[in-house]
């Protein structure tokens, strides 16, 4: 399954893409991206909510989404927690700390220029799922990705 690229909803057809499934709609992002920005706002108002930095934070827009259909990787991160699924930073001290070896692994999550887009392992052959996003035939080198592993039980849907 190739999610189709509607707007700029990287984030959605790049989870699709990633459990083969039709399991992530806009309004399910968008709601854990406003439930995220809830914890955020009153995580600050226990600072006081007549204090200058919650007063600024209110001004600020979301930083979980925004109205090209972008979403943050907390957005990312929770929609898979449903799965049972986590993200780790390739080459983070975490990921480190696990003695990864990223050949016998099967799905990576990655972010290019504000572009969500799966690299997954489907039997023997590796498949990079960004054909229907805009950056389309664009160079992309590793090196300038933010690359998360994905780690979780492996009865997740066809992971």
């Amino acid at each position: 399954l190739e999610s189709e690229q509607e707007g700029s909803l990287c984030a959605q057809h790049c989870l699709n893409n990633l459990l083969q499934g039709e399991y992530f709609t806009p309004v399910d992002l968008s709601s854990i991206a406003h439930q995220l920005d809830e914890e955020e706002r009153m995580r600050m108002a226990e600072g006081g909510m007549g204090s200058d930095e919650y007063q600024t934070f209110l001004q600020q827009p979301s930083g979980n989404m925004d109205d090209s259909g972008f979403f943050s990787i907390q957005v990312i991160s929770n929609a898979l927690r449903v799965w049972g699924l986590e993200l780790i930073l390739f080459n983070s001290r975490e990921y480190q700390s696990l003695m990864i070896n990223p050949i016998n692994e099967n799905a990576f999550i990655c972010n290019y220029k504000e572009h969500w887009f799966t690299i997954r392992k489907l039997g023997q052959q590796v498949h990079v799922f960004l054909r229907k996003c805009h950056i389309t035939g664009a160079l992309i080198k590793v090196n300038m990705c933010r690359l998360f592993h994905i780690c979780g039980p492996r009865k997740s849907p066809r992971l």
